[in-house]
């Protein structure tokens, strides 16, 4: 059992964070838990008031900043590292700051980890797998989506997904390469200080309360892009929406990170891949379907032939190593998770219509 109850969480104002933050307050309610976060995104504010409401304390700070992580301040026994400049696309228009805050960033953590010696959980991501291979997995193109065909000849690939063995020789988008690069770290940090951490390789996260966009939190994108009637594109692959992600919860991810801190020595090292599966895998093609049903409302999408820089047909994770080592897997189907977003939206109609209307 963990005996630590003093939590920091980086990114914490963020969808994950806040969301991770909360539902932890909510389950231990003894433990003192701490929000960093820098506010960038826009929506983030939001998560304040709710994360004063449950006793959580917050910090406005950047972990691109030293002064920012001091351990005269953060003096803690977990810290869970929710910081991103998630958006592959944004490493395309200018690196800097990606660089700064998924790489200086975790720098800055994990000198924060070794003064405390406090324990790491670091959420990494599915863009650690680079783009070309991933290109080169054998489809079928089926009605609505891209299957995944049983003969594949790459490693780590299967009809279950993407698996931690799948090749890392490649480029993967700044982004990827930026957390990836922290994994290093990580590892070293591990070996060199005896740093305890695990390692979450996320695929696409969602729910209520992410202030979805065009690169980043497609999910909630779709569902009010239909509640506001705007306009989508299906990008890429002929246009036709085929492309397909799975979706994972954020319940289903707050789950299992109960979980790994709750047994985190037996799981130190450990770098796996999290996500929705091939059962919670969607296309656009599908999830336009379902927004249809769920809002009762239907928009125009317009078919755009190329691709995007950085962009792959199909990813799916593979969650057999997790499950092997603690049991865990998804519960919510894509439809619950859809129509959970919808509801969230009437609920919260004027306040999120400035930001995702």
């Amino acid at each position: 059992m963990v005996s630590a109850h003093k939590v920091l969480i980086c990114g914490g104002a963020g969808f994950i964070g806040s969301s991770l933050a909360i539902g932890l307050k909510q389950r231990f309610k003894t433990w003192e838990i701490i929000c960093l976060d820098n506010l960038k995104r826009r929506g983030s504010e939001l998560n304040l008031s709710r994360l004063k409401e449950a006793g959580i304390q917050f910090f406005h700070g950047d972990i691109r900043l030293p002064t920012d992580l001091s351990p005269d301040v953060f003096e803690v026994d977990i810290i869970i590292d929710c910081s991103a400049e998630p958006s592959v696309l944004a490493g395309f228009s200018s690196p800097d700051y990606v660089l700064q805050t998924n790489l200086v960033g975790t720098i800055n953590i994990l000198e924060l980890a070794r003064k405390t010696r406090a324990d790491l959980l670091f959420l990494s991501t599915s863009r650690v797998y680079p783009i070309e291979p991933l290109k080169s997995i054998t489809l079928v193109e089926e009605k609505t989506r891209f299957g995944i065909s049983p003969q594949q000849t790459l490693t780590g690939f299967s009809e279950r997904g993407v698996a931690e063995n799948f090749s890392l020789s490649g480029y993967r988008s700044l982004y990827g390469t930026t957390k990836l690069a922290s994994e290093l770290l990580i590892e070293e940090y591990r070996q060199a200080y005896g740093l305890q951490a695990v390692i979450n390789r996320c695929g696409v996260v969602t729910g209520p309360w992410q202030m979805g966009k065009v690169d980043q939190g497609v999910f909630v994108l779709w569902v009010a892009a239909h509640h506001y009637q705007k306009s989508l594109k299906y990008i890429g692959y002929g246009g036709g929406g085929k492309q397909v992600r799975d979706l994972l919860h954020v319940q289903d991810l707050l789950n299992l990170v109960e979980y790994q801190l709750m047994h985190f020595a037996a799981l130190d090292g450990a770098v796996a891949n999290v996500g929705g599966g091939l059962e919670g895998s969607l296309s656009l093609l599908e999830t336009t379907s379902l927004c249809e049903t769920i809002t009762q409302q239907s928009i125009n999408i317009q078919p755009v032939a190329e691709e995007r820089a950085g962009d792959v047909p199909l990813f799916v994770m593979d969650n057999t190593l997790i499950h092997s080592q603690t049991g865990w897997q998804p519960t919510q189907t894509p439809e619950e998770t859809l129509e959970e977003i919808y509801e969230w939206l009437l609920t919260y109609e004027t306040m999120l219509r400035p930001i995702l209307a």
